[in-house]
């Protein structure tokens, strides 16, 4: 399975609350699926550059059809600010009628645990 590592844009505080973001999606096909990851290397640059991002990492399962995403910000709010703006919200939008599922999950943990452990994300998303 192609994993993108995690990556850290910006070094989160010492004890600082930290908001974690994970989400699945599966396309409806697999051309769908190579959308999905011919878009991914433009959104990977603009999360490496985005304010308050603490960490982001990418699993990907193409022939599944299966994506998952797992991501440490300052706040909501800086989540948020990423996902409306740069290459994310029209590639959000363009791929949303490829989508056949999608789930999201957030929570809060400790800059202490970062790197985030993929086992919870996926806990989580089941």
């Amino acid at each position: 399975m192609p994993t993108l590592p995690w990556t850290v844009p910006n070094p989160a505080p010492q004890g600082a609350e930290v908001h974690v973001f994970a989400s699945r999606f599966e396309t409806r096909s697999l051309w769908g699926a190579l959308r999905f990851l011919i878009r991914t290397p433009g959104v990977w640059r603009q999360v490496s550059r985005a304010p308050g991002a603490y960490g982001a990492s990418l699993k990907a399962e193409p022939f599944k059809r299966t994506f998952w995403t797992l991501s440490a910000w300052e706040s909501p709010a800086a989540l948020k600010d990423f996902a409306r703006s740069g290459t994310h919200a029209p590639t959000s939008q363009g791929l949303s009628a490829q989508m056949r599922d999608a789930k999201f999950a957030t929570w809060q943990v400790s800059s202490d645990d970062l790197p985030l452990d993929w086992a919870e994300a996926f806990r989580r998303l089941t």
